[in-house]
């Protein structure tokens, strides 16, 4: 984001709402308006934003693997073979099952 580009004021997007939209879908860029001066919304062009969804599920799934590699490492968790004797159990099935 450009801060000097890219912030405008609510009033100059609603009265030139067409080359607001043709800019945020050339750019992919966001834009925060502002209403009194101060930042009020920030509007985006859904592919963009899908992507800013896409980057925020991808680095909390990297998180949650972090966190599972450093509770194997210290010693958390189950060994797969007794959740699968477990699981056998609960469902009453016999270990060549």
């Amino acid at each position: 984001m450009d801060i000097t580009r890219d912030i405008d004021s609510l009033t100059n997007f609603k009265r030139n709402t067409a080359r607001f939209l043709d800019e945020l879908r050339e750019t992919g860029a966001p834009k925060v308006l502002t209403v009194h001066g101060r930042a009020a919304v920030v509007v985006q062009d859904p592919a963009s934003y899908q992507r800013l969804l896409d980057a925020v599920d991808r680095a909390e799934a990297i998180q949650g693997i972090r966190e599972g590699l450093e509770s194997m490492e210290r010693g958390g968790g189950t060994p797969a073979a007794e959740v699968f004797e477990s699981v056998r159990g609960e469902l009453g099935l016999t270990h060549e099952e």
